[in-house]
């Protein structure tokens, strides 16, 4: 049964969110009178035509104007990093020692036994749903792109991204095995990813596997995307060094192969969990060098504390997660997404941003004091995706915000938020995420056929 949310906007074109709470580092300026020892400011907000027309000291809104009582408002999130082609296989193809090598060979199996236009259209929409349902207003996938797919899930990304227009901006990266990225097939997925507006990435990992790659393999691939990305305008967006092995160091070589060829493009490195188990020394020289190339970390952390470090019978010594203060103190722009949802890279999740921060909060330490660390959420990512007017609550913005009842970071980080409201262009939408059931005849189709 959907949850009512906790407060109602008004209709009007015309109006005030009164007594709100907003995070200082989410705005575009200072608040009107300062902010508490937590970077919170009491505020009125005045929507006018679905735009913030005037964010104002507590008590300049009518008394009669709709009170929030203290609760908090954040910027509609912005999540970087998604898989939205493999999204909600879980049913149909569990992981069944969560691994990294078995979340591989389980999504390769589905993709050949289940995919097809109209089973990745549908997960792909329900995850859209969801994302948008929780206040998600722009989202980066990955997008499967091997040689017998590329053609299939880039047509379906630029369908569903014209479908989506006005409610969620989409934006697409290429994936695919740095082995895969060849002198004969590169050139021709950098064509497509041009022609459909998108980015180019593949992933970067080092050391031991089913199909070990070395340094050298790894920076032949890193030389031909640069390449390639220059020649077509394209930013990069990699899964970098997802492994636990301390001798995966994608990150380095990436950073000193931009530097020399003087890349000009955005460089967003995602996951870069070998970090967190690399001597200070690589870890420092590694990351003065990402400095020096303006690469972009995303951190994964519900999917990577899911995946690294797993053994059978053995608890796990290490979160996953991987170097963000570190990473933040050398300059770095530091960003957290979703990643994989209910598929076999991490079998939970639902694009829900806020779940996002609660759990980075805690696996990665971000509270007490939280300082600028709620821009990882939105303001960050929106800078790396180039959106405009994205990520951070201004005069003159779109209104498109998230309501909260919590009234601090405790109250908001402790609870689902369930009764959340969902403004778009100043307009409360229908916040209830997508039913799971409305995929089950793609679960019982791929069960008649075992």
């Amino acid at each position: 049964m959907p949850v009512a949310p906790f407060f109602a906007p008004p209709r009007a074109r015309d109006y005030w969110l009164a007594d709100a709470r907003l995070v200082e580092a989410t705005l575009a300026g200072p608040p009107p009178r300062g902010a508490d020892e937590e970077g919170l400011a009491r505020a009125d907000l005045r929507i006018v035509d679905g735009k913030i027309a005037a964010i104002a000291p507590r008590g300049t809104a009518p008394e009669s104007a709709a009170s929030l009582g203290g609760g908090m408002i954040l910027p509609g999130f912005v999540d970087i990093h998604t898989h939205l082609d493999k999204g909600h296989i879980w049913p149909r193809q569990p992981n069944p020692d969560g691994s990294w090598d078995g979340a591989i060979a389980a999504v390769i199996a589905d993709k050949y036994a289940a995919w097809s236009i109209d089973d990745v259209e549908r997960r792909f929409d329900f995850a859209l749903r969801a994302a948008y349902a929780h206040g998600t207003v722009a989202v980066r996938t990955h997008i499967e792109s091997n040689p017998e797919r590329a053609d299939m899930t880039w047509g379906l990304f630029r369908r569903m991204r014209e479908a989506w227009r006005g409610r969620i901006e989409l934006q697409a990266s290429s994936i695919l095995p740095s082995p895969v990225f060849t002198r004969a097939y590169a050139p021709k997925l950098a064509d497509l990813i041009a022609a459909a507006g998108g980015h180019l990435g593949l992933v970067l990992r080092m050391g031991r596997g089913p199909t070990p790659i070395g340094g050298e393999e790894i920076e032949q691939a890193i030389d031909l995307a640069l390449a390639l990305a220059a020649e077509r305008g394209l930013d990069l967006d990699l899964h970098v060094d997802e492994t636990d092995d301390p001798n995966s160091t994608a990150l380095y070589r990436l950073a000193r192969a931009a530097v020399k060829r003087r890349f000009k493009g955005k460089i967003v490195a995602g996951h870069c969990c070998s970090l967190a188990t690399q001597s200070d020394a690589v870890v420092a020289k590694t990351l003065a060098a990402a400095a020096d190339a303006g690469i972009a970390i995303v951190s994964l952390p519900m999917c990577n504390l899911y995946l690294m470090d797993r053994k059978a019978g053995r608890t796990p010594r290490w979160r996953g997660v991987t170097l963000v203060h570190e990473a933040k103190a050398a300059g770095l722009p530091v960003a957290f997404a979703s990643d994989n949802t209910r598929d076999p890279f991490y079998g939970y999740g639902d694009l829900d941003m806020l779940e996002v921060f609660r759990e980075a909060s805690r696996i990665a330490h971000l509270d007490r004091p939280f300082g600028d660390w709620p821009r990882a959420f939105a303001a960050v990512p929106a800078e790396l995706m180039r959106l405009a007017d994205r990520g951070r609550i201004k005069v003159g913005a779109p209104a498109d915000l998230v309501l909260f009842k919590g009234r601090s970071f405790d109250e908001l980080l402790s609870r689902p938020q369930a009764d959340r409201v969902v403004l778009r262009a100043g307009r409360a939408i229908d916040a209830t995420p997508p039913d799971y059931a409305e995929l089950d005849d793609l679960f019982r189709k791929k069960a008649r056929g075992r």
